[in-house]
């Protein structure tokens, strides 16, 4: 999906989930990356949680992931 169309669809996700309790499994990040905790899974196992700006600040399995899809800290 081109980045606009992606930009339409997580501010009409955004909408829906308001004042909502929900849960999304993602591989972008950019979907994720406002949500209040982030569950950080590897081979089947949450090895990290917290929000973004604290998974990327603590250097580990999520700040990888998004150094890996945005370059250094976005």
């Amino acid at each position: 999906m081109d980045t606009r169309t992606e930009v339409l669809v997580q501010e009409a996700m955004n909408a829906l989930r308001a004042e909502r309790t929900s849960f999304v499994i993602a591989h972008r990040l950019s979907t994720i990356r406002d949500a209040d905790v982030i569950l950080v899974m590897e081979e089947g196992d949450i090895v990290e949680q917290g929000s973004h700006e604290k998974l990327v600040a603590r250097g580990g399995a999520y700040a990888r992931l998004n150094a890996a899809q945005f370059g250094e800290e976005s």
